[in-house]
């Protein structure tokens, strides 16, 4: 048998308020100025002693939005009062996107020159360098002269580190991978990372690729494979001299001895 689902009970709006539409519309026009306040929407009860009139809000630059008119009374028979007037938008309004931090909205490139940008003490990318690690390359750079680095990149910052070098243009799926001869993993100017990321990623240190001085994927790839290889000469026959007949080229002809022109 099916449990019985409880709705919560909807409270009517007492008459007195229903009928407020007049008194609402004033308020919301002191609220407007000289700007016109559009039709009535609708109204939404608050409690059993307050409603909210909703009216269209003709404000430039606020397509959607309503003016929300909150009226009461004390009791029953009490005269209705007006408790607040805002400007709230609607279901299809123009409103900005949600806030977001600055420090979550900075992407690669948006830093320059004398630019500071500090990691949170809770970032999840980094774990104290006094941890154990499940990275061997991560443990020989814990314990370097002295006291060490404060913090080393933590597994979680490991493969997010990955997942962008995967997809990224340097990976085995940008246009450029698709086009080469080879991959950069048989590459002589493929310098292998250290550690964990050493089986899937490298540096490039050939001058010329477009990938050189950066991250790239042991399958990705570019024309300037070490072992890249021209064909040379061609298999098309070669014709011999060719006569351009749609050029006419006229000379004088020598006169006969007997004074006649030769043909």
């Amino acid at each position: 048998m099916m449990p019985t689902v409880l709705e919560p009970p909807t409270v009517a709006v007492p008459p007195s308020l229903a009928d407020a539409v007049q008194l609402a519309r004033e308020a919301a026009q002191q609220e407007a100025g000289t700007e016109p306040v559009g039709a009535h929407v609708d109204v939404l009860p608050e409690d059993q002693y307050s409603a909210t009139h909703l009216f269209v809000a003709d404000k430039p630059g606020y397509r959607g939005w309503q003016w929300a008119v909150t009226v009461a009374i004390a009791a029953p028979d009490e005269p209705v009062t007006v408790s607040e007037v805002v400007l709230l938008p609607g279901a299809d309004a123009l409103v900005a996107p949600d806030w977001v931090p600055w420090q979550e909205r900075v992407r690669s490139g948006d830093l320059g020159v004398g630019d500071l940008l500090p990691t949170a003490p809770d970032d999840p990318r980094l774990v104290p360098g006094y941890l154990a690690s499940d990275d061997p390359a991560v443990e020989e750079v814990a314990t370097e002269l002295g006291l060490g680095r404060i913090r080393v990149l933590s597994r979680e910052g490991r493969l997010a580190a990955a997942d962008r070098w995967y997809r990224g243009d340097a990976g085995p799926r940008s246009d450029m991978a698709r086009a080469a001869p080879a991959n950069c993993g048989s590459c002589g100017f493929f310098l292998p990372l250290a550690g964990s990321l050493r089986a899937a990623f490298g540096a490039c240190a050939n001058d010329v690729a477009p990938a050189e001085g950066r991250v790239v994927h042991v399958e990705y790839g570019c024309g300037a494979h070490s072992e890249a290889e021209v064909e040379q000469g061609s298999s098309v026959p070669i014709a011999g001299l060719v006569y351009d007949d749609a050029t006419l080229e006229f000379t004088e002809a020598d006169d006969d001895e007997d004074g006649s022109a030769a043909r």
